[in-house]
């Protein structure tokens, strides 16, 4: 004789198999938002830019003196120095690190072949606030190709700063809280080189993370990102900046940059 399954066997059947479902898809919507952010050590200068403050035009003409520039990471792979060269770019900047868990696998290639053809070259550090302290990344950059040397070659330490591309834009910290840190970090740059770190930011960032804080400009150099006709308004305390990353969409490799000077005021950087 058949046997029949209760109504309380089938209810908990179905309660069983509708938790499998709400399981497996949760299983598969997590990795669909996960892909939407890079992955760790991805992150370059101006990842953010375009997103945030959009395009606005190349470079009106100046009469202004300006020198061509260049910055890389891992991501662009080998670069064609020679051409770069040519093309009348005399000065480069290479990611060494981010955070203290990644370094560039193509920095030396970088590095010291910008070196080799004859620009002047420098390092930077893409920071990331919310996984260790300013002073523990500046330490990171340091030793992993982030000092400085006075051979008149070797440009001072660049701090990339800017939104977060792995979560919140200002990277969950309030305004005080990320000009301590960053203050962390130049300090211990300063006194393991002797030299002030660059700030490479752009000014809606800034102005949004750190409360727009002026009490940089005084001893760093300002490396501003717009992908404009112009700079545009500069973050509070610098009244001009020393480098311009203008577009991440240039000749041979994407991100180009304008020195504020002619080559002896590159130079002048290089050696303090």
């Amino acid at each position: 004789m058949p046997v029949h399954r209760s109504g309380t066997a089938r209810v908990r059947r179905l309660t069983v198999a509708g938790i499998l479902l709400a399981a497996f898809s949760l299983l598969f919507t997590l990795p669909a938002a996960a892909a939407g952010r890079p992955a760790r050590g991805t992150a370059h200068m101006g990842m953010g830019v375009l997103a945030h403050d959009g395009p606005g035009g190349t470079p009106a003409p100046t009469a202004v003196t300006q020198t061509e520039g260049v910055d890389v990471a891992g991501y662009q792979g080998n670069v064609d120095w020679p051409t770069l060269w040519n093309s009348g770019v005399r000065w480069a900047y290479t990611k060494a690190s981010e955070g203290t868990y990644y370094t560039n696998p193509y920095f030396t290639q970088q590095y010291n072949g910008s070196y080799g053809i004859g620009m002047i070259r420098g390092a930077y550090h893409f920071a990331t606030p919310d996984t260790t302290s300013g002073a523990a990344q500046a330490d990171y950059f340091v030793d992993h190709g982030g000092g400085w040397s006075p051979d008149g070659m070797t440009l001072p330490g660049t701090l990339d700063i800017e939104w977060n591309p792995y979560g919140a834009a200002c990277y969950g910290k309030t305004a005080s809280a990320m000009v301590g840190w960053i203050a962390d970090f130049l300090n211990t740059y300063k006194a393991r080189t002797g030299r002030d770190a660059v700030i490479y930011t752009a000014t809606s960032w800034w102005t949004q993370c750190t409360g727009n804080y002026a009490g940089f400009a005084a001893n760093n150099p300002l490396w501003i990102a717009r992908y404009a006709s112009d700079p545009g308004t500069l973050p509070a305390g610098w009244g001009y900046y020393t480098m311009w990353q203008y577009t991440s969409s240039g000749p041979t490799v994407g991100d180009h940059d304008r020195f504020n000077g002619g080559l002896d005021r590159v130079q002048a950087l290089a050696n303090g």
